[in-house]
């Protein structure tokens, strides 16, 4: 764990605006209740409580899986430095911080590490690295919200949906012109 000192540190002096290098448009405060009485009661109602969100994403059960996507799908340190591998040690420590961070809204994500990727054409495309800890966050968020929005989207819409690709848009596509042909 030879980077979490350093990492509290720079995650401590970004919080207090030092390392303010990406700016932050927040929205309006959303009100977090606790768990209503029929999920409660284990109904399952065709419309998902949506409530208890803030609940929702800090479980511990999907915190943990949370915590093990980002280590199945490993990838580099952010600017702090942290490692995969060093974060179970970390979020044991400072796991009761980093959740009162974001239920009193006052976590802030770091800066993205920007690394140069080359292009199979020659060229060079930029690509950004969050933190293991950012990333582990993002996963809980997308966790939960990903099957809220997913059951919006219409069944011709493709991009960046879970199981569906752009090679299955352009089938989509053929089918529509041999159609009219």
């Amino acid at each position: 764990m030879k980077n979490s000192k350093k990492y509290v540190e720079i995650r401590k002096l970004h919080n207090e605006g030092y390392l303010c290098e990406v700016g932050l448009e927040i929205q309006d405060n959303i009100e977090v209740r606790s768990i209503s009485s029929a999920s409660r009661n284990g109904r399952d109602d065709k419309k998902r409580d949506t409530s208890n969100l803030m609940e929702q994403i800090l479980h511990r059960d999907n915190l943990n899986k949370a915590y093990k996507k980002v280590k199945k799908n490993k990838g580099s340190s952010g600017v702090d430095g942290m490692t995969v591998d060093e974060l179970l040690e970390y979020l044991k420590r400072n796991n009761s911080q980093l959740q009162n961070d974001l239920i009193e809204e006052s976590y802030t994500p770091m800066p993205v590490r920007r690394v140069e990727i080359e292009k199979p054409d020659g060229g060079k495309r930029l690509l950004g690295i969050p933190t293991v800890v950012d990333r582990v966050v993002q996963q809980a968020i997308a966790q939960v919200l990903t099957p809220i929005y997913e059951e919006k989207f219409s069944e011709t819409s493709f991009g960046f949906l879970p199981g569906r690709s752009q090679h299955q848009a352009i089938e989509k596509c053929k089918e529509h012109i041999n159609d009219r042909l």
